[in-house]
């Protein structure tokens, strides 16, 4: 489990791709020392699993599950990712509650300055559409997010200075593609709300059929 808040920038140092798997390596910052084989680690929003520490270097595998999914197959050497160690029991959650299991793959479409901020407008697929409602959060490259305006293909997200300066989001502009995560509870709530429905229609008989129009 994840909060959405950045931790620190890592650097790509390779990819390497075999027949079934990836392995991703990535240059991470001294303070993040404490890392150890078989923990997990956010990149990009993605919950990765540590399986090879060397220095500041540590390597994961990407499945291909991770790889149709999301955006790190697209990586290459040199290029930044948003890094994240899970939560600790007792920690603040600064954010909200991420799982670092991508939904979907968005683009950048509009970005635009506003003074020492930015706001950023970002297409999603209509697959995630039911969970994404004005002044709700989503997680975008790992970044937690409060989403502002929501039409029917798009989102716009506000960018702090301390976001845009701590997260690759700083650097990255329209066609640009980031890992989306919607909230937790919103999944949660549509599957409530589905079961609800489901518990409450009438049991299926020739008379609703009939009803329905379907014999």
């Amino acid at each position: 489990m994840f909060t959405g808040i950045v931790e620190y920038q890592g650097n790509v140092i390779a990819l390497r791709q075999e027949e079934q798997v990836a392995h991703l390596t990535i240059a991470a910052n001294t303070q993040m020392a404490d890392l150890a084989v078989g923990q997990s680690i956010g990149v990009n929003g993605v919950c990765l699993t540590v399986i090879q520490r060397d220095g500041t270097l540590f390597t994961t595998d990407l499945s291909p599950e991770t790889l149709q999914r999301t955006t790190l197959g697209d990586l290459k050497p040199h290029e930044r990712v948003n890094l994240e160690r899970p939560l600790k029991v007792g920690d603040r959650l600064g954010g909200h509650f991420v799982t670092g299991h991508v939904d979907a793959v968005g683009r950048i479409i509009r970005l635009e300055s506003a003074g020492d901020s930015a706001r950023m407008w970002i297409s999603f697929p209509p697959s995630v559409a039911i969970y994404i409602a004005s002044k709700g959060s989503i997680t975008v490259d790992g970044v937690s997010l409060t989403l502002v305006e929501v039409s029917r293909e798009t989102f716009s997200v506000c960018l702090v200075p301390h976001t845009l300066a701590m997260t690759t989001l700083g650097w990255k502009g329209p066609g640009s593609l980031l890992n989306l995560e919607v909230d937790l509870l919103s999944r949660y709530l549509e599957r409530l709300i589905g079961e609800q429905a489901m518990r409450e229609r009438p049991p299926l008989s020739r008379e609703l059929l009939h009803e329905q129009g379907f014999a």
